[in-house]
């Protein structure tokens, strides 16, 4: 593409504001920013978009936004007057113009004469989710970009089954963006006039409360909580994003008495101006609910990230002081305690499974192992393992009772298809209140945990590597990882080299090639002589390639040796 021709084409262009051709008058003479912007689209993959906000083609603005849902019209409105008329669910997050995106995003929906369900106001994106599969929707848009930085906004999109697109439908939507002019071939619609015509209606209140009460059905011991409830003390953020009022209300009605929340991260800010960066998965952002629970004597502390589907935990340790647990340590507590509780109560169903994402700890397959469960992976992202649930649950072959990522993501229940902080928040008071009544926190139930399954370590590292320039840089060392693989890391022979792209998997002794279960994904993975593996994949997301140590020790010292041993490696990749 002539970047030089679309930025011309753009600044021209009647669609655009006096202030957005300001915007582009203003880098006319920066030819990297304008290449930056106009060197092709915003590439619409199975996470739908996600880039900074500012005027242009690789960016995030309302005339992206119209472009892409353009063709995702075009996609649902060839299922036909039924698929038209089962529509869309429409949601978003607390980041600026999400609500303009959300409007814009309606408005293309309607023209093209497709009945929208539009939240009034920000909702949690696993209530987006749930929306689709309640109202039996075609399809569902969420704008929001999780817990990337302020600059941020995304555009998330979901099929019939309340899951992000499959990827035949996200390649189908790219093709047809393809051959849509961005201005010229988009349909829109004024709102007011959508709404008139009864073909945006507004979602509220009662979606609320058809979401929490399937939140409420997952609760597996509300005595427990009744008899710590007048001691037990819980501090929550929503890092001023949208989980600020359904978390609060699921712990509630769990029978919280003393939940604390923190007050200046209640407010909505798509600013984020309390926190460098609004991820429940650094501790940094937690610092203001850390002195709020010291202040009150707090048992934990819950984080939920701006669009409320990762939900992050702070632990009081012996010391009073209060610790992180990781994304890994989380599910691994989660799905211990939920295979305890259910068969506490009697309610463990037939074929019980658990599921995680490839790159998540291998404890939790110990934790399978040891209590008769079955444990997959699938590949990173929630779509696939709400694809893997599906299909376990079609066929009988196993029902899920949990599935989660190493990166703060936790799926229970039937209700949705993605992760879900509300359900996660809920489900984490109710396994420490459970401790409680043993006279124990959180942090002495992962300690237990360890003693009880072996001692795992976990590390991810991110290489990042922003711009246009960052793009190849990606590309060329996944392509060299690839055709010139290593003998070693960090002087630990490789065993077996993995290839998720062709789902190969390769005996480094003997030659010997195996075919895997999972394939099309680029992802790869190098099993070490010592037990740890190494796994190395771009973020879908972000401009940066994830490498993933997952290691293990017969003691916690040696376990985080193990992973700091590929440190140096990793850090070979970027020079």
């Amino acid at each position: 593409m002539d970047f030089m021709k679309e930025y011309e084409k753009w600044l021209n262009s009647p669609a655009l504001s006096a202030e957005e051709k300001a915007e582009l008058e203003s880098i006319r003479n920066d030819p990297k920013e304008i290449e930056s912007r106009f060197y092709g689209p915003l590439e619409f993959g199975t996470a739908g978009l996600r880039g900074t906000m500012c005027v242009g083609l690789h960016q995030m603005n309302a005339h992206v936004v119209r472009w892409a849902t353009q063709g995702f019209a075009d996609i649902i409105c060839a299922e036909g007057e039924e698929g038209k008329k089962r529509g869309v669910a429409i949601c978003m997050d607390c980041r600026n113009h999400s609500w303009e995106f959300a409007v814009a995003a309606a408005e293309v929906c309607a023209a093209n004469g497709i009945h929208v369900r539009l939240f009034e106001s920000l909702r949690p994106t696993p209530e987006l989710s749930f929306a689709v599969r309640e109202y039996h929707c075609q399809a569902g848009i969420n704008v929001t970009a999780s817990h990337n930085p302020k600059e941020y906004n995304g555009y998330k999109v979901y099929w019939q089954d309340g899951a992000q697109l499959p990827p035949k439908h996200a390649d189908a939507i790219s093709a047809r963006l393809n051959e849509i002019d961005i201005f010229n071939d988009v349909k829109t619609m004024p709102y007011y006039d959508a709404v008139r015509a009864g073909l945006i209606e507004r979602l509220g209140v009662e979606t609320d409360e058809k979401f929490l009460a399937n939140v409420m059905e997952q609760v597996n011991d509300y005595e427990s909580v009744k008899k710590v409830a007048d001691t037990f003390k819980v501090v929550f953020t929503p890092f001023h994003g949208t989980g600020h009022k359904l978390i609060p209300e699921a712990l509630y009605r769990l029978g919280i008495k003393n939940l604390y929340c923190e007050p200046q991260q209640m407010v909505i800010d798509g600013n984020f101006p309390t926190v460098k960066s609004p991820n429940p998965e650094n501790p940094e952002g937690f610092a203001l609910a850390v002195e709020l629970a010291k202040k009150v004597g707090a048992d934990f502390i819950i984080g939920s990230d701006p669009d409320a589907d990762r939900l992050g935990l702070m632990v009081r340790t012996s010391s009073g002081d209060f610790q992180v647990l990781s994304g890994n340590q989380i599910g691994v507590l989660l799905l211990d305690y939920v295979i305890g509780a259910k068969n506490r109560a009697g309610i463990m169903p037939k074929n019980p499974t658990a599921l995680k994402s490839l790159v998540s700890t291998e404890m939790a397959r110990k934790v399978c192992e040891v209590n008769g469960l079955q444990c997959f992976d699938t590949f990173t992202g929630f779509k696939f393992l709400a694809e893997k649930k599906d299909k376990l649950e079609k066929t009988g072959e196993g029902n899920v009772i949990i599935s989660f990522e190493e990166s703060n993501g936790y799926m229970v229940g039937g209700y949705c298809r993605d992760k879900d902080s509300v359900g996660a928040a809920m489900l984490v008071a109710e396994m420490a209140a459970y401790y409680a009544t043993q006279g124990k926190t959180l942090a002495d139930a992962m300690d237990e945990l360890y003693a009880k399954y072996g001692y795992f370590s976990e590390h991810t590292y991110n290489l990042v590597m922003p711009g246009l320039d960052g793009l190849k840089d990606m590309a060329e060392l996944m392509r060299k990882l690839r055709e010139e693989p290593p003998a070693e890391l960090s002087g630990v022979k490789i065993v077996t080299r993995k290839d998720y792209k062709d789902g190969t998997a390769i005996d480094t002794t003997t030659g010997k090639v195996d075919a895997m279960e999972l394939s099309g994904s680029n992802v790869l993975r190098f099993e070490m002589a010592d037990g740890t593996s190494v796994i190395v994949r771009p973020s879908g997301t972000e401009p940066k390639v994830k490498v993933y140590v997952l290691a293990q020790g017969k003691d916690a010292a040696e376990a985080k040796a193990n992973n700091e041993r590929y440190g140096a490696w990793v850090k070979s990749l970027q020079k």
